[in-house]
Parts: structure tokens; sequence; C-alpha cells
């Protein structure tokens, strides 16, 4: 898995480019992501303060940070977070935010480097859906956000410290979670255990949509979760796009509480056709696709560099 594309939705909002010059969208429908290129020497911050300085801008409901610099590697966007602090009170409206919304031809996902994005969480309690893209020293910080229904967190590795951060934040409405732990080999220093605060369903009591994914440690994470009391809220328990194999499967299979899902998504997976089939057996809606070679002894995320 690589990610190709930019964008085009978010939050319930179709997101659009804007460049200096054009007009802003119907804010009832629509919210702007900026970006830099390798073409155009204008500065990330500028781009933000044209954008600022249009009529109308206060009634923006969400936005998207593109990439903000062509040094791939050491981009590290302090700038950026300091801008999206100062116009919070401009950007009262903001209830949406996407930070690193890049694809592989701009920067791989496991070269993005983030910073402590805590000020900007502070600067806009009122967010709903909040997405992030890019481990390297990341930090989300106490997080406080009463309003929120959907985080996403995207990386070819996640440290031990931003999972425990999410696991343990106060977000009373949650109800969509996404975790990209990834791998070692790009980052990862999370491991299974870092997930336990999850598994009584207390700490998120609105959650619907679990999904701890593209992880070197899926079997792990499968037979944490295939008799946690949180599949007893849930809807939709999504394992997709890391290692797993009949080992965690099997804990899947046996488990009474997995069945009260109305889905189990396991895409890109190393199960054998066996199992598959007794997966597909499951009275829930079960999603095996992206079937990997289980006799092949490396197995991979989808997504890491």
């Amino acid at each position: 898995m690589t990610i190709g594309e930019h964008l085009t939705e978010f939050g319930g909002f179709q997101v659009t480019q804007w460049e200096p010059g054009q007009p802003l969208g119907d804010p009832a429908t629509t919210i702007h992501r900026i970006a830099v290129d390798y073409d155009n020497e204008t500065e990330w911050t500028d781009k933000f303060r044209a954008f600022l300085a249009l009529p109308g801008v206060e009634a923006s409901q969400g936005f998207v940070v593109g990439l903000w610099t062509d040094e791939s590697m050491d981009g590290v966007p302090d700038e950026v977070i300091e801008a999206l602090v100062a116009a919070h009170t401009q950007l009262s409206n903001i209830r949406v935010l996407f930070i690193g919304d890049i694809t592989y031809e701009e920067n791989e996902v496991s070269w993005i480097t983030q910073g402590d994005l805590s000020p900007i969480l502070a600067a806009y309690p009122q967010l709903t859906h909040l997405g992030v893209r890019g481990g390297n020293s990341l930090s989300l910080g106490q997080i406080e956000l009463p309003e929120l229904r959907e985080l996403i967190v995207q990386a070819g590795g996640l440290s031990a410290e931003v999972v425990r951060e999410v696991v343990t934040a106060n977000l009373p409405r949650l109800e969509h979670l996404e975790l990209y732990l990834g791998t070692e080999d790009y980052g990862a220093t999370n491991a299974a255990d870092d997930l336990t605060p999850l598994l009584d369903g207390s700490r998120f009591p609105a959650l619907k949509y679990l999904g701890v994914k593209n992880s070197e440690h899926q079997d792990e994470i499968a037979q944490m979760f295939a008799h946690a009391p949180i599949l007893d809220q849930l809807e939709v328990l999504d394992l997709s796009l890391g290692t797993l194999t009949d080992e965690g499967a099997a804990a899947l299979l046996d488990s009474e509480r997995v069945k009260t899902l109305k889905k189990l998504i396991l895409t890109h997976h190393f199960c054998t056709e066996e199992m598959m089939e007794k997966l597909g057996a499951l009275p829930i809606e079960v999603d095996t696709s992206d079937h990997q070679d289980d006799e092949d002894d490396w197995r991979f995320v989808a997504l890491g560099e």
C-alpha cells in the first residue's frame, strides 16, 4: 500500500487544493488544502497568510495541511504549527483538520517528520475530525478534545509514546479510531500491550469503529482483542494491513464477541485458504481480501516506507 493520491474528502467535506488568487469554495461543503511543491518558491506560511486574508475565511469549517517543505527528511513543521496556532481566533469555526496530506511521490510516509502538535490541539479544542500522517518526531501530548468523533494517525511506524497518548486521551464522543502502528524498520517502538487501555471499552464509550492496523504484531493484537469487552460496543473491528496469520485469526474465529460485530476487516493478511474459508462462514461480514503468500517467511505490513 502506498498513499498515491491526496485527500478528496475528509470529515464530510470535499477537499480542494487552494492557491493564491483563487476564491474560497462554499464553506458548507468544501475545505481547502494548502501545500508547496518542488517548482514553487512560495513558502507554505506565505500561502497561509494569503489564505487568511480572503474575505469570508472565518467561515471555514476545516483545513488540510499538505506538503510544507521540499526538504524531505528534515522538514519539521514548526512554522506551520505556529501559524495554525496564531490563526485560531480567526479560524474559530474549524472543526475538521488533517495535518500531512502528503503522497509518496512528495515524501514517503516513513520520511515525514512531524513535531509536537499539542499546541494545535489546545488551540482548536472544538475539533470533530482529526487526521495526522507521519510518525517521525510526532507528539500529541495530553489530548483533550471533547467533541472529537474521528481520529486517524497514519505512519510507517508509530512510537509507543504516541500510541499511549491516543489510548489514554480524553475523547468522550470518539466514534472512529484508526491507528497505523507500523514496523520497527520504519521507526515503530510500540507493542501490543500499549493498547491495553482500550480493551474494556470504558476509555471511549461512543466508539463504533476501531482500527488497530498495519502492525507487525497483528497476531498478538488479534488475540488481545478477540475476547475483549470493547467488542460489545463496536460495529467494526479493523485489523487490516498487517502480518496477521492463522494464529491470530484462530482467536477471532473462536470468539463469541467477534460474532456480535457487523464487520471484521482483515485485508492484507497471511492466513491460509482454509482459515479464510472458516472466517467467511462467520455470521458477520468479513473482508479477507488482498491475501498475501502464507508460505512466505517474509511478512510485511502494507504501509511501511
